[in-house]
């Protein structure tokens, strides 16, 4: 393990609850009760950005975001998906998946920006097997592992 990895956040810990894993990527629930359905996509292997990947590893790890969104989307019904992939923070590569809804606690910015509607309402609660269960659905046909 290198300095970089032996320092990062995503190598060290599984950065969330795991819902889904294969060799390449897993995918957790984000601890965010003001978001339900926050999901992060996260590459096993450290690496710093997108283009860090042979291009048929970056269409296999988006595949998986875009199977994340479509599963957040049947469960949970938000308004709007925001897709992000950061790293400022944590330069290992991931992908934020997070449910949004208008009036949420903080439209419309985004959620790592300033609280508008600290009274927001209360979102859809899903729990995490039914989570893995979709995923497991979501992303048949892709090497898995059971978490």
């Amino acid at each position: 393990m290198n300095h970089a990895e032996a320092h990062c956040e995503l190598c060290a810990s599984p950065g969330g609850v795991v819902l889904w894993q294969s060799a390449e990527c897993r995918v957790v629930r984000v601890d965010e009760p003001h978001y339900p359905g926050f999901c992060r996509v996260i590459w096993n292997v450290h690496v710093r950005e997108m283009s860090d990947l042979p291009p048929a590893r970056r269409h296999a790890l988006m595949t998986v975001v875009f199977a994340v969104e479509t599963m957040i989307r049947e469960l949970f019904a938000p308004d709007k998906i925001n897709l992000a992939s950061l790293g400022n923070m944590t330069p290992h590569l991931h992908w934020h998946v997070i449910p949004r809804w208008a009036g949420d606690r903080h439209f419309p910015e985004p959620i790592w920006g300033r609280v508008h509607n600290e009274g927001a309402t209360a979102r859809p609660q899903v729990g995490d097997d039914l989570l893995a269960q979709a995923l497991q659905r979501a992303l048949r046909g892709i090497a898995e592992t059971s978490p």
